[in-house]
Parts: structure tokens; C-alpha cells; sequence
């Protein structure tokens, strides 16, 4: 008698907590009022686009086409045999396992220095900061005239220096146009690295930088032993939305290369715009879109266990 009795009396818990709740809707109404706008903008263009494109990558969907096929898993299986996509992929995760550490180890030793007390260093952490809010279109336009082959302010102060000898091409080279790309990445994303490391530094007691004073600590042990695993839940914070940030590369590599030469900086992303927007195969651009979510969702669920081991 008592094991049918328990099942009822959770669905009247259930209920009653629905009632409730629905209770509290019609009481506070006018507040649904206020968020409808953003709300029905949130739902038309966030959770119907998600749905819809994972339902176009379930058919052959080209827009210039009247016939859009339903075609199952064959988009999926046409990824996992594209050389393109493969290579795109291998860019994707090459721009972000050389970007993402360069951007976080610049970022922690700017905000160690400015965590000094040094004059003008609300200067200093504004012109660092600067970047951060100047517009990636900007930047990038900005960077592809000073790596510019023939006028660029790159080669001419090599050129004046004697460093090389004759103009380089930064962009049009295979094996230096992703690194320029980073570069340029790295100068963006700098300040904003700096910003969330100064906060985690000031969040460190003093009392433990006086103790290993006392205890004779010279500054490297300090900061082996202090400020690196102070800012450790800082640093996991920056990986997880810097790679985040770096797999979702477009706008540089738009406007700098256009996913040149020969495909040498052309990302995941830059790869899923081509196919939706140059070959209006929308069917197999989402599948490459729902593929490269798959793959942020992997390392987000990797770095997070990981650290929850470190934390144990």
C-alpha cells in the first residue's frame, strides 16, 4: 500500500509546485509584458535557427535549386571524407593551441607589470585595453596594410633595419599567413586577457606575498607558488572562452586572406560561410555548423573535467 502511495503523492508534489508556479505567471503578468519583446527575438532567431538548421543538415538544400531532397546522415558522411573540411579543421585547431596560449601568457605578464605600482598605469592599462574594443573589422583592415607586400609599415621597417632584404609577403604565403593571422589575433585579445588576469591578481590576499617575504621567497617561487595558483580559476575561465573565441575565427580571416593562399588560413567557420554564401549549399553548411559545435562541446567537456581532477 505504502510503495502506490509514494508515486501518487510525488505527481500531487508535481502538480502542486505546476500550480504554483502558474499561479505566480498570472500574479506577475504585466513583468511578461516587458521581456515578450526579447523574448519572441530570442525564440524566432536563436532557438528557431538552431532547430532549422539542424534540420537543413538533413537535406540537400541549395537555394537555387526548387528540389531540396531529404538525403539522412550523407551530408555527415560526406564531412568525414572532405579534404577541405579536414584541413579546415587542422587551421581551426592550429589557430587556436598556438593563439589561445600566446594571448593568456602575454595577457598574465602585461597585468603582472601593471599590477605594479608604476606612474600612469591607468594609462598604460587603457592603451593595452584599447584593442579589445576597437571593432575586429577595423583591426584586421588596420593589420592587412601594415602587412602589406609592397607599402607596408612591416616590411619597411625590416627593410630600414636590415633585417631582410626584400619585401616580404606576409599574407600571400602559405606558411606565414596564419601566422600573421595569430599575431594580429593575439594583439586583439591581449587586453581582455589582462584585464580578467588584474582582476584574479587583485583577488590574491597580500598576506601571502608578505608570509613568503618573511620566509625569503625569492619572485619566481612567489609566483610559481602564489599568483599561478591564485588565478588558476582565472585561467581556466580565459581557456575555456579563448578556445571557444579562437575555433570561431571569421572576421580576420575574411578580411585579411579570404581563406588564402591554397586554403592555408581557411577555418571551420570561414569554410561553413563559403558553402552557405558562395556555393548556396545550406544543407551541408549546417552539417559542417552542427560539426564544429560538436567539437567546441568535446573540448569545453574536456577542459572542465580536467579540471575538476586538478581540483580534487
Amino acid at each position: 500500500m505504502a510503495a502506490t502511495t509514494a508515486p501518487r503523492r510525488v505527481r500531487m508534489r508535481r502538480r502542486s509546485g505546476i500550480n504554483r508556479v502558474l499561479h505566480e505567471m498570472r500574479r506577475e503578468w504585466s513583468a511578461y509584458l516587458f521581456i515578450a519583446p526579447g523574448l519572441i527575438l530570442f525564440l524566432v532567431f536563436t532557438v528557431f535557427s538552431v532547430a532549422f538548421s539542424f534540420y537543413l543538415s538533413f537535406h540537400h538544400w541549395n537555394i537555387l535549386e526548387s528540389s531540396k531532397p531529404w538525403v539522412g546522415l550523407d551530408n555527415y558522411r560526406t564531412l568525414i571524407h572532405d579534404g577541405d573540411f579536414h584541413q579546415a579543421l587542422w587551421n581551426s585547431v592550429y589557430f587556436t593551441i598556438v593563439s589561445v596560449p600566446l594571448t593568456m601568457i602575454a595577457g598574465l605578464g602585461v597585468a603582472l607589470l601593471l599590477n605594479q605600482q608604476l606612474r600612469a598605469r591607468g594609462l598604460f592599462r587603457t592603451a593595452y585595453y584599447l584593442p579589445v574594443i576597437t571593432p575586429m573589422v577595423v583591426a584586421a583592415i588596420i593589420w592587412k596594410w601594415v602587412y602589406n607586400g609592397d607599402y607596408g609599415l612591416l616590411n619597411y621597417y625590416l627593410l630600414k633595419t636590415g633585417v631582410v632584404h626584400q619585401e616580404v609577403l606576409w599574407l600571400a604565403n602559405p606558411s606565414l599567413a596564419m601566422p600573421s593571422v595569430i599575431i594580429m589575433s593575439v594583439w586583439k585579445s591581449l587586453g581582455f586577457a589582462m584585464v580578467v588576469y588584474l582582476a584574479g591578481l587583485q583577488a590574491i590576499p597580500k598576506e601571502y606575498y608578505d608570509a613568503a617575504a618573511v620566509d625569503g621567497a625569492n619572485g619566481w617561487q612567489r609566483l610559481r607558488y602564489i599568483t599561478i595558483p591564485g588565478v588558476s580559476t582565472t585561467t581556466f575561465f580565459l581557456l575555456v572562452i579563448s578556445v571557444l573565441g579562437a575555433l570561431q575565427a571569421f572576421e580576420q580571416i575574411f578580411i585579411m586572406t579570404n581563406g588564402g593562399p591554397v586554403g592555408a588560413t581557411r577555418t571551420g567557420v570561414y569554410l561553413l560561410y563559403q558553402t552557405a554564401f558562395k556555393f548556396y549549399d545550406m544543407g551541408y553548411a549546417a552539417a559542417i555548423g552542427y560539426a564544429l559545435f560538436a567539437m567546441m562541446f568535446v573540448f569545453t567537456l574536456a577542459q572542465m573535467r580536467f579540471w575538476r581532477r586538478m581540483e580534487v
